[in-house]
């Protein structure tokens, strides 16, 4: 039977645990992102500047674990005189590992783009940022829904590490209530449910993106799609 008076007693670890795993997963995880979309343009924009060197920090990020680079900000980083708080540490790791993997989804997702689908819109007079945003990044974004969503789901879940360099998060204040009362079954059955609920929230999510982002494809870009393809056929 399932002590549940023991998780009662205990919920201001478990919320406090909560807490700090949603917002240190969610400004990671936003980090990412927009440092991955950074990183993926410029690699596509100036592929002879920032090839090598993004292709490098991709290649390094996605061969690294990311308990080491946790551990390489937390305790290495005082020897360089950067000194971060283990929460400011958690999200950092998890910002830089995840960019390594939004930036190859990103890129995958430009690079999926029918060439002919931005030359019959520059053709029809569409400005480079009406290219930009009417048609390439909607095409890309219905596409990298899915890549994402699964990418954001295995950063909660590896998010467990940062208990490692004492974050207050889920997994730490868990094993806090097993120290503290001896009993193991309750407080990681109901860590496992939080996460469980997390990752449904986000799987969901990503599934209303995906869905919305079809529905709302614009009657331009249907158009601009069939001139490319009768562009590319020509």
């Amino acid at each position: 039977m399932i002590d549940f008076q023991l998780l009662i007693d205990m919920r201001g670890l478990i919320l406090l645990g909560l807490w700090n795993t949603v917002w240190i997963c969610f400004v990671g995880c936003i980090i990412a992102i927009v440092l991955g979309l950074a990183l993926a343009s410029l690699r596509l924009a100036q592929p002879k500047v920032f090839g090598w060197p993004i292709a490098a920090y991709v290649e390094i990020c996605r061969g690294t674990p990311l308990l080491v680079i946790l551990f390489l900000l937390y305790f290495g980083g005082p020897s360089i005189g950067l000194r971060l708080e283990a929460e400011v540490a958690g999200l950092v790791g998890i910002g830089l590992y995840g960019a390594g993997y939004f930036a190859e989804i990103f890129r995958a997702g430009f690079k999926s783009i029918p060439p002919g689908h931005v030359e019959a819109a520059r053709m029809l007079g569409i400005s480079r940022w009406h290219v930009l945003t009417r048609i390439q990044i909607p095409q890309m974004m219905r596409l990298i829904v899915p890549p994402s969503t699964n990418q954001l789901i295995i950063l909660v879940k590896e998010s467990a590490l940062l208990s490692v360099i004492s974050v207050d998060d889920l997994t730490k204040n868990a094993t806090t209530i097993v120290n503290q009362t001896f009993v193991v079954v309750e407080p990681y059955v109901a860590v496992a449910l939080l996460y469980w609920l997390i990752i449904e929230i986000v799987a969901r999510g990503g599934y209303y993106l995906e869905h919305r982002l079809k529905a709302r494809q614009t009657p331009r870009v249907r158009a601009v799609q069939r001139g490319g393809e009768g562009h590319a056929s020509s």
